[in-house]
């Protein structure tokens, strides 16, 4: 079991609700861990997806409070944006959809430590893979997923000797 980090707005429209709440079903249906800031908007829309699914959602978040109501893991950071960071070292691809700065500094994170990014109607910059679906972002996402180094499968047994 991979982690997919889905990073984006925390404010959402109905429509934008409903696509990035797809993208939450297939992560847990493969069975993904769903990894993201823990709050409202499009970090809910993802883990309902996931939690309809009976998927496992972590939410880091920044604050001391509880996140969204569809999190299984709630961690607390007292960061603010310092926990974009933690999200995206958390995850072996990051699905980027829409967002503003906070979402351009996850993505530039990502880009920087080796992560692959597929995005959905976001930042057109370079080492983003513009996914034109939901469905097409989260399929290449787990595919780069588990050819990430740090990758593990906890199925496959103990990684030490």
């Amino acid at each position: 079991m991979g982690q997919i980090g889905v990073v984006g707005a925390a404010a959402a429209s109905p429509e934008k609700y409903e696509a990035v709440r797809i993208v939450g079903s297939p992560i847990a249906e493969n069975p993904e861990t769903l990894v993201c800031g823990g709050l409202s908007g499009m970090m809910e829309a993802a883990c309902k997806g996931a939690k309809e699914r009976n998927g496992l959602t972590v939410g880091i978040i920044p604050d001391i409070g509880n996140g969204n109501q569809f999190l299984d893991v709630v961690i607390r950071t007292g960061q603010g944006h310092g926990r974009n960071v933690l999200v995206v070292q958390s995850a072996d691809a990051v699905i980027a959809i829409g967002g503003g700065y906070g979402t351009l500094s996850e993505i530039a994170i990502a880009l920087r430590t080796q992560r692959p990014v597929f995005g959905i109607n976001t930042w057109d910059i370079p080492g983003v893979k513009q996914c034109e679906t939901p469905e097409e972002a989260v399929l290449r996402a787990m595919s780069a997923a588990h050819q990430f180094p740090l990758y593990r499968n906890p199925r496959a047994g103990p990684v030490s000797p």
